[in-house]
């Protein structure tokens, strides 16, 4: 099992900045690989970024060159530094935790990012 709780969502406006954290149970050091989704209301739920336990990192055309993916020394925390906002990027972000071993997906209950005037 494995437990994701991400935080640091809110409202911002277009141009701004917002940082998301999601704590994991067990170090992604210890996983294939942990990445961020966003599911916008009537879509369907796409990937915005992703690292491995190696350091392999994957972003979305769409936040490329202004979303940044990291997780902390121990690896049991993974960020979403996400600059320069608009209102396309408003969803509900989730956090994945991807394992070897069946049910291979984990997720977190998400946290919503409101990009707004």
């Amino acid at each position: 099992q494995v437990q994701l709780v991400e935080s640091g969502g809110g409202l911002v406006q277009p141009g701004g900045s917002l940082r998301l954290s999601c704590a994991a149970s067990r170090s992604i050091f210890r996983m294939n690989f942990m990445g961020w989704y966003r599911q916008a209301q009537g879509k369907e739920r796409e990937l915005v970024a992703s690292i491995t336990s190696t350091g392999t990192i994957t972003y979305a055309d769409s936040v490329k060159g202004r979303f940044t993916i990291s997780n902390s020394n121990a690896g049991y925390t993974l960020y979403l530094q996400m600059n320069s906002l608009k209102p396309e990027d408003t969803a509900v972000y989730y956090c994945n935790a991807n394992v070897l071993v069946s049910p291979y997906n984990y997720w977190g209950r998400g946290t919503q990012v409101t990009v707004s005037t």
